[in-house]
């Protein structure tokens, strides 16, 4: 299926960085291509600039369990709903990283978890309209019997719990509204999609 306009053109006009802390901010001026032909007029963009991501979700075939992590999240906060949000692990990639890499370092820190089998879901924009940010996110091959306590670095301020939760239970947690970030509920989805083909393929 071919997407986007005919002609896809994109001039960027100007760039200036607004703001520079531990992230970035750019402001953008630029003209793009349109469906109906031509450029469109000058548009302003601001973009956040973040670096890119791993998310993975634990999952035991053989004791068909998920591993999830609790910590707190000031957007959440400001948003004036409960703080404390049920994840899947996820961090950062630094320059040079491997994404296999740092999900097993983030599956360690955040929820003791060694990983056996990563399982690719998808890479996809966290939020295309205002952020450079990619996350690529796996499906990770547990024993969810070693996962347990309380993770996270305290160089970061990290303050993780980890919840064992049995799949027949996910179906609850999202009536429930428990589930309340893109993460986990992509993640989740596709574990639904194929928790048969794994648990025949690998909860042996």
């Amino acid at each position: 299926m071919r997407t986007g306009p005919k002609q896809k053109k994109v001039e960027i006009v100007d760039q200036e960085v607004v703001y520079q802390g531990h992230y970035r901010v750019d402001r953008y001026r630029l003209r793009h291509s349109l469906y109906t032909g031509g450029m469109g007029q000058e548009i302003s963009r601001e973009v956040f600039k973040r670096g890119d991501a791993v998310a993975v979700l634990p999952y035991d075939p053989r004791r068909d369990e998920v591993v999830l992590i609790e910590q707190f999240r000031i957007a959440a906060q400001l948003q004036g709903e409960d703080p404390w949000m049920l994840e899947i692990v996820a961090g950062l990639i630094e320059p040079g990283e491997h994404v296999e890499d740092v999900a097993g370092r983030e599956a360690q820190e955040e929820a003791g978890l060694e990983l056996e089998r990563l399982l690719p879901i998808a890479r996809y924009y966290a939020s295309p309209g205002a952020s450079t940010e990619v996350v690529t996110m796996f499906c990770a091959l547990v024993d969810a019997s070693t996962a347990d306590g309380i993770h996270g670095l305290d160089e970061e301020g990290e303050d993780i719990r980890v919840v064992r939760v049995p799949f027949g239970a996910v179906s609850g947690l999202v009536d429930d509204g428990l589930l309340r970030n893109s993460p986990v509920l992509i993640g989740l989805q596709w574990l639904l999609l194929n928790r048969d083909r794994l648990r025949a393929e690998f909860a042996v």
